[in-house]
């Protein structure tokens, strides 16, 4: 049965959207019956999630667009706007990782997941705020994860690029206040089910996989159509919002170091891998119907996931307080 088309018309740009969440997100917006530009490096990929737009009762205009690019973001933002004649919400969804211990990573695979994850959202934005303030009306929502509340050990540049952008979002929603029409939305998930573990560049000496409980990227894309209507500036997916803002100032050492055991665990009972940059320096292929998942029972570990991000927040907050007596 064809979802309810509750957003008929709306004019939605993606970017990042040839997998994961923003491919997701493509088709929830796509059955909600929303106009649809999406770009992303991959044109393979964006053909596959062009086609499932389709089945799913919508379309999509699709165009190859390299994010960290600012000229080319540009052309793409023009062009996106011309199509649909105005945007009323960009989701800017593009991101890479690299694991591994910071000084076993090389300092070009580094940089490049701060220019994917932090500078191309700043691309995005210098290209489609401008519009905005000329219709006086637009959301842009930034996914950020919550990687940018909780630092994550053998992903450090990873971690930078998060605790910047949401410095990054907090600044713009200063520059916009006067202008209550123009939203900057930051969403945060947990882990996602998505292919971002396989696209990574690996450098730990083994074959990672998800930690268990993952979200399904279609949990996520259901925050971020909701924001096309109803805005806000943080949405927390998979854990409550407050567990995040508690651990931001609790006992932020104590829960990177705790971080940093379950990982070394992780690792260690990981199957042995060769080192190597994944897909940080050119795309990855497309993800299928199933967007690349690889948990068939995530629906069931979805709360224990939850509880156990909030249970490690919490726990840390309870260190701090007995510390400050």
């Amino acid at each position: 049965m064809r979802a309810d088309r509750n957003l008929a018309g709306r004019r939605v740009v993606i970017t990042g959207a040839s997998s994961g969440i923003g491919a997701a997100t493509a088709v929830a917006f796509a059955k909600a019956g929303a106009r649809l530009v999406l770009g992303s490096r991959g044109k393979d990929g964006l053909d596959d999630v062009a086609q499932r737009c389709v089945e799913a009762g919508g379309s999509a205009i699709v165009r190859t667009v390299d994010c960290t690019d600012a000229g080319a973001v540009a052309v793409f933002a023009a062009e996106a706007r011309d199509l649909l004649g105005g945007i009323d919400l960009w989701f800017s969804c593009e991101g890479v990782g690299v694991l591994g211990r910071y000084e076993d990573v090389p300092i070009a695979d580094h940089a490049r997941v701060v220019d994917v994850n932090l500078v191309a959202h700043m691309n995005d934005v210098h290209a489609v705020l401008p519009i905005f303030l000329a219709q006086d009306h637009g959301t842009w929502v930034n996914m950020i994860s919550a990687g940018g509340f909780i630092a994550t050990p053998y992903a450090a540049a990873y971690s930078a690029s998060k605790f910047g952008l949401r410095g990054f979002s907090s600044a713009l929603r200063g520059e916009v206040s006067k202008r209550p029409h123009i939203h900057i939305c930051d969403v945060c998930p947990t882990f996602v089910d998505t292919p971002g573990v396989d696209h990574a560049g690996n450098y730990t000496g083994a074959r990672l996989s998800l930690p268990p409980g993952s979200l399904a990227p279609e949990t996520v894309a259901k925050a971020v159509v909701r924001l096309a209507t109803h805005p806000r500036n943080l949405t927390a997916v998979g854990a409550p919002a407050i567990a995040f803002k508690l651990g931001e100032f609790a006992a932020p050492n104590l829960l990177a170091a705790i971080m940093s055991g379950f990982l070394d665990s992780w690792s260690a009972r990981a199957a042995d891998g060769n080192d190597n940059d994944g897909v940080l320096f050119e795309p990855g292929v497309p993800a299928g119907p199933d967007g690349g998942r690889r948990d068939p029972h995530r629906g069931r570990k979805v709360a224990a996931a939850a509880g156990g991000m909030a249970v490690l927040v919490l726990a840390g907050v309870g260190v701090w307080l007995g510390r400050r007596r």
